[in-house]
């Protein structure tokens, strides 16, 4: 064998590369030591400089001298996250590739010959990539399997099996469809039944995430599905009807909706009323639907166009009693709850612009002569009143912009409700706001008298709002019997399980000390509710050491800005810098909340995990500086962008966004998204899995991705079957999902021709049952926009 030939001319630039890296890491390690961090990022940033200079000289020193840096990486990654693969990834992958590096022939033959040293960076790289490998085999999540009861007194008959009438199939909200044709051991076989579209897409301006020149259009729709037809509504408040066991378009409805002014475009869903036999109108069956430029209209079911008789030819202005609405500070986006001759809806009011912004007062409507009946007010005495046509609701008061839930036998409508706003400063909020604020509401459907109140989150300084109403269960009691509970999912990952008929807690709830000092002019709760006898899918408090990122570089600028940061745990109040929030606004769980096997008992929630930063400055100088114009509330808001929440009429202008690392990665680390099942008898979580990948997402925004298992972000929820069945569209990698609802374990997935951040649902026609997922995609998630709605089945 011939003798390696080596180089008399050293790996220079090599060398002066690792060295500059080397001494980047140590300057960003001495940043990160100086404000109280781990001393690791110095020290090793001084050893790969050392390598670089060594290299550069020729000497192979480098190659004992890293050897010895990534053994020492190695134990001191151990010794921070344990073998937890997700965790180790950014500690051991750089360095092992850097390691590999050296050990190539172009680098290696130009180095003083030294007997062991690559053998040493060899064992070393073996060593740690060993590890890495360990920490992968790791189960991530929790792994069970579920009790199959088989309660059939749990079923609400109220729906037809093969419909879905309300937006979560019946008006208890449970997101459950009794359909079995589907089952665990045929699923696979499922196939695309037919496709349609509604023809509404994204217009230009229309992806930029709502937060400056742009509108966030997004097709967040669960149809409904009544008789034969399907009904769809879209972003821009169009209304489509579809044959349900083909997909032909029966019918679209465009109100020409003025969406200019609204920073959000979406419809979640529409209701349905059918008129008592032989009442006198010309639309017995109608649709009645939200449209983005607040206005409430009613359609007929049969041929699409508007009810006369409702409102004016059809319509009825939601602006009507709320005196000065600025463009774009109040629309709907859920659909309406239609119960016992009611059309009760809220609206959503302009997160963070202004104090005494337009009231948040829940209504309800006659759904004939769309004329109003009562009209919910926190500010009135008393509270359910009907205005005359030149009183005003109280402005300024909490709103309940989610999906309303109700129990028809006990007449009460369930309310998720938000805050007063603005939601980063409460310190001029008042008594009938903060009783309120961030609860579940239980209303009389017929009268809007408040029947209980139950708070979630006090003073809320977050945004912690409750996204959507409660999915009702009926429960066994301790005697034998059965108690009908609802269970309140929310943004912070707790599950509130309460007693419908009067609010009260059926699971151990304590009221837990938080962190205090909030701005000068505000205050905090001392303490917040904790649902300590159901699991909580809270995510543990962050600390340095789970600071993520892909490279040791952006892990250590999460690092830098994690100790810069105000942060005290959960409900650290808004400070006067940087402040991390998580969980934050976006939720654990958002508006599409859980889906509820009534026959098993199961609760089945996906959940996301990505934390905010929100920072408040005094207006004086903000104002000085050009970031906010000057208001005084008449007239339309100046325009505000920059992510800045304006928050006129408090002493502070906010500024909120997601925090990333510099790849546009999260800071926190995976997985981002999970699936979980609980037990609602036992209160035990049964299984809990990441839930997506990142084939779809990538560093720096980027859509073109390896397909990680990381659990991604996701955005829609999740529908249960009578065939044991999870079905989930919602994540960003554009798939919807079959899940086996007693392990969690994937059993078939298809890939959608469009984002699926919608709720999917589920109903028959002809015997054939058929799974069908809005497709249209999320501009705020940034996922891939159209006008689908498939529809699969089997052969």
């Amino acid at each position: 064998m011939s003798p390696i030939i080596r180089s008399h001319r050293p790996p220079r630039i090599t060398g002066a590369v690792i060295a500059v890296i080397g001494l980047a890491l140590a300057f960003g390690g001495a940043w990160l030591v100086a404000l109280g961090g781990s001393f690791y990022y110095l020290i090793a940033g001084l050893a790969v400089a050392a390598t670089g200079v060594s290299l550069i000289r020729g000497s192979s020193t480098s190659l004992w001298l890293y050897a010895l840096l990534l053994l020492g990486t190695t134990v001191w990654a151990i010794g921070e996250v344990g073998f937890v693969g997700w965790q180790l990834e950014p500690r051991l992958l750089v360095p092992v590739l850097l390691g590999i590096y050296l050990l190539m022939p172009w680098v290696r033959r130009k180095l003083v010959p030294s007997r062991g040293a690559g053998a040493a960076v060899v064992v070393a790289v073996v060593l740690a990539f060993g590890v890495g490998v360990a920490g992968f085999m790791q189960p991530v999540g929790t792994r069970g399997e579920a009790t199959l009861r088989n309660d059939a007194g749990g079923h609400d008959a109220s729906v037809a099996d093969g419909d879905w009438r309300f937006y979560g199939r019946t008006p208890r909200g449970d997101r459950f469809s009794p359909l079995d044709q589907v089952d665990t051991k045929n699923v696979k076989d499922l196939k695309v039944a037919w496709t349609a579209r509604t023809g509404d897409t994204m217009r230009p301006g229309e992806d930029q995430g709502g937060t400056d020149a742009g509108h966030e259009f997004n097709f967040e729709n669960t149809p409904i599905k009544v008789g034969d037809t399907l009904y769809v509504c879209t972003g821009h408040s169009w209304v489509v009807a579809f044959d349900a066991a083909t997909g032909q378009k029966k019918w679209s409805f465009d109100p020409k909706a003025n969406t200019d002014a609204d920073v959000y475009l979406a419809c979640r869903g529409v209701a349905y009323y059918e008129a008592p036999p032989g009442t006198a109108t010309d639309c017995p069956r109608r649709i009645i639907a939200p449209v983005l430029d607040a206005r409430v209209m009613a359609l007929n079911a049969e041929t699409g166009k508007p009810c006369e008789d409702f409102g004016e030819h059809g319509f009825v202005s939601l602006t009507q009693y709320l005196g000065h609405v600025p463009a774009g500070f109040h629309f709907v986006t859920s659909p309406p709850l239609v119960l016992k001759d009611r059309v009760i809806l809220g609206g959503w009011v302009y997160d963070n612009q202004a104090e005494g912004e337009p009231s948040g007062a829940v209504r309800a409507f006659d759904p004939l002569s769309g004329k109003l009946v009562w009209a919910w007010d926190v500010g009135h005495d008393p509270q359910n009143w009907t205005p005359g046509p030149n009183e005003q609701l109280t402005r300024g008061t909490p709103n309940a912009w989610g999906v309303y839930t109700a129990d028809p036998d006990l007449g009460m409508v369930y309310l998720p409700m938000g805050n007063a706003t603005p939601d980063y400063f409460g310190g001029h909020r008042r008594d009938f706001d903060e009783k309120v604020s961030s609860s579940t509401v239980a209303l009389d459907i017929e009268t809007g008298a408040p029947r209980w109140v139950y708070q979630n989150t006090h003073h809320d300084l977050w945004d912690m709002d409750v996204p959507v109403g409660p999915s009702l269960v009926d429960l066994p009691d301790p005697k034998g019997g059965t108690i009908p509970a609802l269970v309140q999912t929310t943004k912070r990952g707790e599950f509130f399980v309460l007693d419908r008929r009067t609010g009260a807690p059926i699971t151990e709830v304590q009221e837990k000390p938080v962190p205090q000092n909030a701005v000068p002019g505000d205050r905090t709760s001392p303490t917040q509710p904790y649902s300590v006898g159901m699991p909580s899918l809270t995510p543990k408090d962050l600390t340095e050491q789970q600071m993520w990122g892909a490279t040791p570089f952006d892990q250590l600028m999460c690092r830098i800005e994690f100790r810069k940061a105000a942060y005290e745990g959960q409900f650290t109040p808004p400070q006067l810098k940087d402040t991390i929030v998580y969980p934050a606004f976006d939720g654990v769980i958002d508006w599409h909340g859980a889906s509820i096997d009534p026959y098993n008992k199961l609760l089945i929630a996906n959940a996301n995990y990505i934390p905010f930063i929100i920072s408040l400055a005094p207006r004086g100088p903000a104002e000085e500086r050009g970031l906010v114009k000057p208001w005084d509330g008449s007239g339309n808001e100046p325009k505000v962008g920059g992510g800045l929440a304006p928050q006129y009429g408090t002493p502070y202008v906010g500024k909120v966004h997601p925090w990333l690392n510099p790849l546009g990665v999260p800071c926190n680390p995976p997985p981002w998204g999970t699936l979980a099942a609980i037990d609602l008898v036992t209160h035990k979580l049964v299984w809990e899995h990441p839930l997506g990948t990142t084939r779809d997402t990538g560093p720096f925004g980027t859509h073109v991705n390896a397909p990680l298992p990381t659990g991604i972000f996701n955005i829609g929820g999740n529908m249960t079957t009578r065939g044991g069945l999870v079905f989930i569209g919602a994540t960003a990698d554009n798939y919807l999902r079959a899940i086996d609802e007693r392990t969690g374990k994937e059993l078939w997935r298809a890939r959608l021709p469009a984002g699926g951040q919608a709720n999917p649902m589920s109903y028959s026609v002809n015997g054939k049952q058929y799974i069908v997922i809005a497709a249209g995609g999320h501009s705020g998630l940034g996922t891939k926009s159209g006008d689908y709605v498939v529809a699969y089945a089997l052969p």
